[in-house]
């Protein structure tokens, strides 16, 4: 099977290259250019593309992608709300995803973003850099006892979860299914979560019901000086709703490794740029708001999982079957 990487980076390649000896029947070709519909072109006499959750594959690009014959698109992700599944389907092109690389490697990265908010460690590390050991503006408060709202306890709301209930956190959360296994979880509402909550951290799809989740009406519903934390999709806060939230000191940390405006910006250096809007500025100027760049996967144990998840998957299909769980309907 030949695969074509699209917007291929340095860790991706190295990643990638260390488990392809186990997939000797594979030929993937790397490209750095992102998959869009003047790129799609480039994947003729390929079988498969393989595509991020910042790529374009809408209707016009997966329709390009059946002209030229690829049968399977590999999404090295778990996200796969950028893609056009009507149209895969009607180009007889099978979608396959990772939906559990690393669990713990997210949470651990929400846990991050929300003690480092918490405790200012981004403004403590700006103030010793220039010689300023003052503690004005760097005061925290404790976890311990405090009240952690987790929404979705998929597998990584799950690992968020545990992380909370380790700190000695009491911990409440809304999902539509309860887990099972998190006997120390008290399941509530999505308003009482809000309502009670000290920290609260999103860890649910980005679906139609989830669309904007977070606005101006269930801001108004949580806590004064709450955490809020999201390493799941941006559009599940509306972004203009949760800086008004901010100017009006609803927050006491804001925490965000995804956000709305982040296509054009994810792995990528824009320092030189001049940004088309101004959402991403105004969050950057909150001094009690940390936005990171959808780093939240990327330790080496995921993305060893995400390697060899995407190329098996690649490998079944050759073979004629799918891991059913991995797949996108």
């Amino acid at each position: 099977m030949k695969i074509l990487f699209y917007d291929t980076k340095k860790y991706d390649k190295e990643s990638f290259d260390m488990v392809a000896p186990e997939f000797p029947d594979m030929e993937i070709d790397y490209l750095e250019t992102d998959l869009n519909k003047h790129t799609a072109r480039l994947a003729a006499g390929y079988d498969a593309i393989c595509a991020f959750v910042s790529s374009d594959v809408s209707e016009a690009v997966v329709n390009r992608l059946g002209e030229c014959g690829v049968k399977l698109i590999l999404m090295r992700c778990a996200g796969f709300n950028n893609v056009d599944l009507k149209a895969a389907a009607a180009n007889n092109i099978t979608v396959l995803r990772v939906p559990g690389y690393s669990p713990e490697a997210v949470a651990e990265h929400a846990m991050a973003l929300a003690l480092a908010v918490n405790r200012r460690i981004h403004k403590g590390y700006i103030k010793v850099r220039e010689n300023n050991f003052s503690l004005i503006g760097l005061t925290g408060t404790n976890f311990h006892g405090k009240v952690a709202g987790i929404v979705g306890t998929g597998k990584i709301g799950a690992a968020m979860c545990r992380i909370c209930h380790g700190f000695g956190m009491k911990v409440i959360a809304y999902d539509m299914y309860k887990n099972p296994d998190l006997d120390f979880v008290t399941y509530v509402s999505l308003d009482e979560v809000l309502k009670n909550s000290d920290l609260i951290s999103l860890h649910c799809p980005l679906l139609k019901g989830t669309y904007h989740m977070i606005n101006k009406d269930t801001i108004a519903m949580m806590k004064d000086n709450v955490i809020l934390v999201n390493t799941s999709r941006g559009a599940l806060i509306a972004t203009e709703d949760l800086i008004s939230g901010i100017r009006s000191k609803k927050f006491f940390g804001v925490g965000l490794d995804v956000y709305e405006e982040e296509t054009n910006n994810v792995f990528e250096n824009r320092e030189d740029d001049i940004l088309e809007t101004s959402i991403t500025a105004r969050l950057l100027s909150f001094p009690n708001v940390i936005v990171t760049s959808h780093q939240g996967f990327l330790t080496k144990e995921a993305l060893a999982a995400i390697s060899e998840t995407t190329l098996t998957n690649a490998r079944d299909f050759a073979a004629g079957k799918v891991n059913e769980a991995n797949l996108v309907k």
